[in-house]
C-alpha cells in the first residue's frame, strides 16, 4: 500500500472515530441543563366540588420529556403545570433533583381521578415521591395550588387522555 493510501485510510479511520465519539455523547448532552426538550401544550381542568379550575399544561409523554420534566425552571405561572402521560397503569416514582420550584404532585388513574397528592415538595431533593397505587398519569402544579383551590383525592381531571 502506498503512503498516500495509508494516509487516506488513517484519515478516514480518524474521522470515523471522531464521528462515533461525538454520537455516543449525544444522549449525555440531552440531559444537560442547556439542552432544550420540546413539549406539546394543552389545557386541562381540575373538577373539584362543583368548580372547574383550568390549567395550561406542557405534555410529557416521551421518555426524554418525562426525564426532564420541570427541571431547571426558576418559575412557573400560577395556572400552569406539566402532565406526565404513561403507556400503562404502573407504580410511579418521581423526585425533585434539579427542580428549583416546590410542586404539588398529583397522581391520576386512567379515568383522571386523583388517587394521591404530595404537597409542596422540596426543591432539589433526591427523596423518592411515590404514587402509592398504580397510576397512568401525573400532574405537577406549583406548590400550594392544591391547598389554595381545595383540590383533594377523588377529584377529577378533564383532559382528552383520560377515559370518560
Amino acid at each position: 500500500m502506498t503512503i498516500f493510501r495509508m494516509r487516506v485510510v488513517f484519515l478516514c479511520l480518524f474521522m470515523g472515530i471522531i464521528y462515533i465519539g461525538s454520537f455516543s455523547f449525544a444522549s449525555d448532552r440531552q440531559n444537560q441543563k442547556g439542552v432544550q426538550v420540546v413539549f406539546e401544550h394543552g389545557e386541562l381542568s381540575i373538577l373539584s366540588k362543583g368548580q372547574s379550575h383550568k390549567f395550561d399544561v406542557e405534555i410529557a409523554q416521551s421518555f426524554e420529556q418525562r426525564a426532564r420534566g420541570l427541571m431547571f425552571r426558576r418559575k412557573m405561572p400560577e395556572k400552569n403545570g406539566m402532565l406526565f402521560l404513561f403507556e400503562n397503569n404502573q407504580m410511579v416514582t418521581m423526585w425533585m433533583e434539579n427542580t428549583y420550584i416546590p410542586l404539588d404532585i398529583i397522581f391520576l388513574n386512567a379515568k383522571g381521578i386523583i388517587m394521591h397528592i404530595v404537597k409542596s415538595t422540596v426543591p432539589e431533593s433526591r427523596d423518592y415521591i411515590n404514587s402509592t397505587v398504580p397510576v397512568i398519569s401525573v400532574l405537577e402544579v406549583n406548590g400550594g395550588v392544591t391547598d389554595n383551590l381545595n383540590i383533594q383525592v377523588g377529584d377529577k381531571i378533564d383532559h382528552p387522555f383520560f377515559v370518560k
